[in-house]
């Protein structure tokens, strides 16, 4: 059950980073422009954080 909802969470924040690039691309001041890139940047941290977390939890179950 854990990994969908990491699958949900993970495709929610991959729409959230793309959200955060129509953003940044759109923007005509810097606030947006940052906040654009800043809510990418989340987004793509937090799936990488994500698939860290699932490749410590095979790794755990092979050897525990």
């Amino acid at each position: 059950m854990q990994a969908v909802s990491d699958l949900v969470i993970g495709v929610l924040m991959a729409i959230f980073g793309m959200v955060g690039l129509v953003l940044a691309s759109g923007a005509t001041d810097e606030q947006i422009y940052v906040f654009g890139l800043s809510l990418f940047a989340y987004g793509f941290l937090f799936i990488l954080h994500l698939i860290r977390r699932h490749f410590n939890r095979a790794e755990a179950a092979r050897h525990g």
